[in-house]
């Protein structure tokens, strides 16, 4: 398809703004540049109340932002990864995602602010994504939320780490996960497939990006056969949560997204994957200039309502 009409009008506007692409930047400087796209991201739906604490972590404690909906609880808990290539990217990103998230989903939401690189490297923000996702189960009862109900979810770098919280929780008999909600999610370091060349630039994300994000995140090249960092190359994908995985046209991570989702099905989990012709990476945050992110949002809400309801039903 073509680009999308509202997706090119973005592209438009970023170009004649003309400010320097986020690889040629210094990452303090590029997490200032990012959050500059906070007037397209739209307004937040109503929750009953937003929190913001401290909960322990493997090296410090982490920040995070808790999203209540209306009603009584128990609710069903999502645990938000938020994206930004583990160097950018915060609270603030996905802010509007996350109550919409709550709102429409009725569930808590958890939104993590994980350690960031170049400062800290991997494995840091795995580490904090993982332990964020063992304090919401054990702290359920405070949080008015449900256990037996708690899903993962985050998009680009976060829905990496959606993928590898999920197989972690999974190898390490951790919590017990309903759901794994992955928007563009990195699943492949080697940056090989066909989706790289053909939008390697032009569309938002840039190969050149990804490659600065890589740079700064990893310690060295080799750990890009690390499953904690390439979830692909997981040697069995069985027994993990069912999954979303939503991939864009116009995006360098759709081919490893659908690669992931397909390896997940041939594995035998339940997986709803869903293409969004003519969007560009991470359109989700666009929601105050983009139709197609709030279907999108819509569509994973419409996914976790069914592994809400599957788990309440068999429990």
């Amino acid at each position: 398809m073509p680009l999308d009409k509202q997706a090119e009008a973005f592209l438009k506007q970023l170009e004649e703004a003309g400010g320097p692409p986020i690889n040629t930047l210094a990452p303090e400087v590029a997490r200032q540049a990012m959050a500059q796209t906070a007037a397209f991201r739209g307004e937040p739906d109503p929750v009953a109340e937003i929190v913001d604490r401290n909960i322990p972590g493997p090296r410090g404690e982490i920040p995070v932002r808790i999203y209540t909906p209306e009603g009584s609880g128990p609710f069903p808990a999502v645990v938000y990864f938020h994206g930004g290539g583990w160097v950018v990217g915060d609270l603030e990103t996905v802010h509007t995602i996350c109550t919409m998230l709550a709102h429409r989903a009725h569930a808590v939401v958890v939104s993590v602010d994980y350690r960031l690189a170049p400062e800290h490297k991997f494995p840091a923000a795995v580490d904090d994504a993982y332990a964020a996702t063992e304090w919401v189960a054990a702290h359920a009862q405070e949080l008015h939320a449900d256990p037996t109900r708690l899903a993962v979810a985050g998009d680009s770098a976060g829905g990496n780490l959606t993928a590898v919280v999920s197989l972690l929780a999974r190898d390490r008999k951790g919590p017990k996960l309903c759901g794994q909600v992955m928007f563009f999610p990195v699943t492949d370091a080697s940056m090989q497939t066909a989706s790289y060349r053909e939008n390697a630039e032009n569309y938002f994300l840039t190969q050149d990006m990804m490659a600065w994000f890589f740079n700064h995140y990893v310690n060295d090249p080799s750990e890009a056969n690390d499953v904690r960092l390439s979830p692909m190359k997981v040697v069995d994908a069985s027994g993990l949560p069912p999954a979303f995985v939503a991939t864009a046209e116009f995006d360098p991570l759709r081919d490893e997204g659908e690669a992931y989702a397909e390896m997940l099905r041939r594995a035998g989990n339940s997986v709803t994957g869903k293409r969004y012709d003519g969007m560009i990476h991470d359109f989700i945050l666009f929601c105050g200039i983009m139709d197609r992110a709030k279907d999108a949002i819509n569509d994973a809400v419409a996914f976790l309502h069914q592994v809400f309801q599957t788990t309440t039903t068999t429990a």
